[in-house]
């Protein structure tokens, strides 16, 4: 008899699992809406209790109820008419990241008897995150040697949302020497990067600000911008520059050592060692000799030898000056130093023809001596 109990009552048992099981299954149907997210609360999402078949009367007696597991108080049911509607912010991208589907899942239950449905509400992107860099600012650093066509990669911005609004397209401020190399959506074999169209000249153009910006699919479409300084390093291109490339000057002969000739000047459009100035000596006409010193680091030219007019009337000076790059370049001068007269020799007296016995009888204006006199200076030093 024991046993019989012990029967009966795991068959009774069985029976309700069964029923449970079916009432369970009855209202297993699924419901789909969908909502845009950042939607205001209290926005319509759907007529809940009438697509699910309940009556407004039997929802408070059978204990009418939504579960979503992880997902808060996101969406509320009014139990006055049986409408889900939005309760709190949703963010799709706090949701879901930017998984391309993104949905709530929310389990409603009724007692009496007891049914649980499920109900899908998809969360749609609208466009509320414009791209967005990792840095507001980058700094390129280009020598002005590159050949043009060289590519400059850069990094893109991303876009939180997905879809249209998460496609970007890119455009840079308008300049004449870079252009830009759109990667390829397909196949991401080309990196978004600056391509360079012609030569970058440090001297006429030091550093460049340009502008990449960065706008999505979205309608009206959003954009993230990042600065571009692009700082054109230098190259050893030019040569250095004397203000004239001839100069004259005036000196007195016999002028003491160390008297000072002239200053030369020579500048270099380069920067650092490439633009740093030295001047050296290359010759001097017509003898050759050191007449002259150059000092390399100031250009200086000073009196180093005696200057005699009745030796040479004037100097021709060649100096170059050379910068410090590699390989180094160098520019030329020509200093023309005209020797003034000055009165330093005394006449001289030459006797060419002597009679040395004059008879008393000579007549007067008979020649009897023939005595040239000739002076080294010129002008009325020589007169």
């Amino acid at each position: 008899m024991f046993g019989s109990q012990r029967r009966g009552l795991g068959t009774r048992r069985l029976l309700l699992s069964l029923l449970l099981l079916t009432v369970w299954e009855a209202g297993s149907g699924q419901v789909h809406y969908s909502v845009p997210e950042e939607a205001k609360h209290g926005t319509f999402v759907g007529r809940i209790a009438q697509d699910l078949g309940l009556e407004l009367a039997e929802l408070v007696p059978r204990l009418f109820r939504v579960a979503s597991k992880g997902r808060g108080d996101l969406l509320e049911v009014n139990l006055q008419n049986g409408i889900l509607f939005v309760n709190s912010r949703i963010d799709r991208e706090e949701l879901c990241g930017q998984s391309a589907e993104c949905g709530i899942h929310l389990e409603v239950i009724v007692d009496r008897p007891l049914q649980v449905f499920h109900v899908e509400v998809e969360v749609k992107d609208i466009n509320d995150n414009p791209p967005v860099f990792s840095l507001r600012e980058q700094k390129l650093l280009i020598s002005e040697s590159k050949q043009p066509d060289s590519h400059f990669p850069l990094e893109g911005a991303s876009d939180a949302d997905i879809g249209e609004n998460a496609l970007l397209t890119y455009r840079l401020s308008q300049n004449e020497y870079f252009s830009l190399e759109l990667p390829t959506h397909s196949k991401q074999t080309k990196r978004l990067s600056l391509t360079l169209k012609k030569y970058l000249d440090r001297e006429k153009t030091p550093e460049l600000n340009l502008l990449l910006t960065a706008a999505d699919g979205g309608k009206p479409e959003l954009t993230g911008t990042l600065q571009l300084f692009v700082q054109v390093l230098d190259i050893n291109d030019n040569d250095p520059e004397f203000e004239q490339s001839e100069y004259k000057v005036r000196l007195m002969e016999n002028a003491a050592k160390e008297t000072f000739v002239i200053k030369l000047n020579a500048t270099d459009r380069d920067e650092g060692v490439n633009g740093e100035v030295t001047y050296s000596l290359m010759s001097i006409k017509p003898n050759g000799k050191l007449l002259f010193t150059l000092d390399e680091n100031n250009g200086e030219v000073r009196v180093n030898g005696t200057l005699d007019y009745e030796e040479n009337k004037f100097y021709e000076i060649e100096v170059q000056a050379t910068d410090k790059g590699n390989p180094p370049m160098a520019g030329h001068c020509t200093v023309w130093v005209d020797i003034l007269d000055a009165n330093d020799n005394a006449p001289e007296v030459t006797v060419t023809s002597l009679s040395l016995a004059v008879r008393e009888d000579t007549q007067p204006s008979t020649v009897i001596a023939l005595i040239s006199v000739s002076d080294r200076d010129s002008g009325a030093n020589g007169q």
